[in-house]
């Protein structure tokens, strides 16, 4: 299964056009070596509403089935993409992240420190990754080989676990 993909960067500097975004062009990379197409990707300030409303948006709109956001996950003030994602997931996937902190931990003890969240909203999976391209690769990679089965579920193709389970 080929999942689309859209990539959102949450950064002040690199929407004011003040730095490069150096997290969304690697994270894209990432995404399409992993067999991911990437379907759109934006940079929108630390903004809540902001990020909230281009989460909705890319979920809603049946053209996404994982969104992948890159910053304003960490402790500084402005980092509001954890509670803008809350705002829009029906459900949490909490194992996604909590799988990719303790991988990433064996890595940087920073990855403890990472709030990115999990969720769903209707048939699109939304995760939240570090802001730096590195993290956003590391974190990317400890879950992709997961994601075709779950967006495959996702989008109603079976609840037949790959180890044979249901």
């Amino acid at each position: 299964m080929t999942y689309r993909v859209a990539v959102l960067t949450v950064s002040d500097r690199s929407a004011r056009g003040e730095r490069e975004d150096a997290s969304g062009p690697a994270l894209a990379r990432a995404v399409e070596a992993a067999g991911g197409r990437v379907v759109a990707r934006e940079i929108v300030a630390d903004e809540r509403a902001a990020i909230a409303e281009r989460l909705s948006r890319w979920a809603d709109d049946g053209a996404t089935d994982l969104v992948l956001t890159t910053g304003g996950t960490g402790f500084a003030p402005r980092d509001v993409t954890p509670e803008a994602t809350r705002d829009v997931i029906e459900r949490e996937a909490p194992g996604l992240s909590e799988h990719a902190r303790a991988a990433t931990l064996a890595k940087t003890k920073f990855a403890i420190l990472s709030r990115g969240v999990a969720g769903i909203r209707g048939a699109t999976l939304i995760v939240n990754l570090p802001g730096s391209p590195k993290g956003a690769c590391e974190t990317f990679e400890a879950i992709a080989a997961v994601l075709p089965h779950a967006l495959s579920v996702l989008a109603g193709g079976g609840e037949r676990h790959p180890g044979g389970a249901s």
